[in-house]
């Protein structure tokens, strides 16, 4: 289908169509995946996390990264089998050729990408009105959000070169964030303060056992490890995917992982599980009871900046795949013009923006938002799993990352059944996921209609 279908875009003075700039090396790929992973999730989940298991609140996040390794083992053979911007979408479509189940898998993702977006400009519209004191009624956040949203779109416009560097300076401020618990914690332990040995004391309902709550926190904690995904659609910007990609995610998951697991200990070790799993600031109170001289309104300008990286790398991840779609004709291809001055695909973040402002605007904050996302997440990268070995019939003549086969049989059982009602989830996620694939049919529909009377 590829090959019938040429790539949308402003035509260049030469009569080329201009494509993606491939500015991205190593460094910059790397602290995308990074700063990708390490979001919203770790600073608002720990204490969520902890009020399921107790002292083991690292354990969850422990599972949750293995799980999160079997499906990157998937994408890394994909990615570096078709090295295109459509990411999963593609793969799907390549697998099982079936149009409609290509678009629900994209709008899935785009939709967790956006969704994710949006919440995360409240939240940095929130942090930023109460950072600063200003107080402008019920339109105060939602218009501080739309601004912010604009902001973002405007430097994801610019250029990928500049956004993927508004990236590592926002990377490195989360980063040091997650270090300044991690280094509080280790403080505290080597002075005798705190309690090290909550970290191996489970606190679960009384007759739940504690297979079924490890289950539960992990269907939680998953949300903190996703992002990697996001990476390959990114892969039409990256210097040589195909040989890049294998070492530079791996290396990313393993250390967010080991981050998530050390800021999780140092929590725990210095916050009762009980208090640590009040209210949505869990790490404010492990700065509070381990270095209560440290300035709390540092920590909370960190976080928002935290929340900021996420909204932009979710609306990068989101219009570039939403371009890679229009270059396979699942969408209209007008979505996959390229701006011929800036080499962006300008009119898919004209459109995922817009579609962040409504989320923003009509949505509101839904206290599900963030289960409903790792549901929609968990059943794409069950489709994943299985589509690696559906296209091992299918050769390419370069060479690219073959995983065993073991781990995308391994990678689909766990993301099955993470997603199933058994793991814990309350019944409100099924109930957003579905009106979001609800409305995905719909714009289906509307594309089929759009393609036939363009060709009439």
């Amino acid at each position: 289908m590829t090959d019938r279908i040429e790539k949308a875009g402003i035509t260049q003075p030469t009569g080329e169509t201009p494509e993606l700039k491939r500015v991205m090396g190593p460094g910059l790929l790397l602290l995308f995946i990074i700063g990708d992973i390490l979001g919203t999730g770790i600073y608002a989940l720990t204490g969520q996390v902890a009020a399921k298991v107790g002292g083991v609140v690292w354990l969850p996040f422990l599972i949750a990264f293995i799980v999160a390794l079997l499906t990157a083992c998937s994408y890394l053979e994909l990615v570096t089998k078709y090295p295109k911007a459509a990411g999963a979408a593609l793969y799907t479509h390549k697998a099982f050729g079936v149009h409609f189940i290509t678009f629900l898998v994209a709008f899935a993702v785009m939709s967790s990408g956006i969704t994710s977006a949006a919440t995360a400009s409240r939240a940095f519209a929130s942090n930023f009105s109460a950072t600063i004191g200003l107080d402008l009624g019920s339109f105060g956040v939602p218009l501080i959000a739309v601004g912010f949203i604009a902001l973002v779109a405007a430097i994801n416009f610019r250029g990928v070169g500049e956004s993927v560097k508004m990236n590592v300076v926002l990377t490195m401020v989360e980063v040091t964030g997650l270090l300044i618990i991690i280094g509080i914690g280790l403080w505290a332990i080597a002075g005798g303060q705190g309690d090290f040995s909550r970290a191996w004391t489970f606190a679960t309902p009384e007759g739940s056992g504690t297979f079924w709550p490890v289950v539960a926190a992990t269907g939680l904690a998953f949300f903190a490890m996703v992002g990697f995904e996001d990476s390959v659609n990114m892969a039409e910007e990256c210097k040589e995917p195909s040989r890049l990609f294998p070492k530079v995610l791996l290396t990313g998951l393993a250390i967010t992982g080991v981050i998530y697991v050390l800021v999780a200990i140092s929590a725990i070790t210095l916050v009762p599980a009980d208090q640590l799993g009040e209210g949505e600031t869990p790490l404010l109170k492990v700065i509070q009871a381990g270095a209560p001289a440290f300035p709390i309104g540092i920590f909370a300008v960190i976080t928002m900046f935290a929340v900021a990286n996420s909204a932009l790398i979710n609306m990068m991840m989101a219009s570039r795949l939403i371009y890679g779609m229009a270059r396979e004709g699942v969408v209209p291809e007008m979505l996959g013009k390229v701006h011929a001055g800036r080499r962006t695909p300008y009119v898919a973040i004209i459109f995922t923006s817009l579609l962040a402002v409504a989320l923003i605007l009509f949505a509101g904050g839904v206290p599900a938002l963030g289960g409903t996302t790792a549901l929609l997440l968990l059943c794409v990268f069950a489709i994943v799993n299985v589509a690696v070995l559906v296209l091992r019939k299918d050769k390419v003549e370069h060479k690219h990352f073959r995983t065993p086969t073991v781990l995308p049989v391994l990678g689909t059982i766990s993301c099955v059944f993470l997603a199933g009602p058994w793991a814990g989830r309350d019944p409100i996620q099924y109930a957003i996921a579905a009106c979001l694939i609800g409305l995905g049919v719909i714009l289906w529909l509307a594309t089929i209609r759009l393609m036939r009377t363009a060709e009439a």
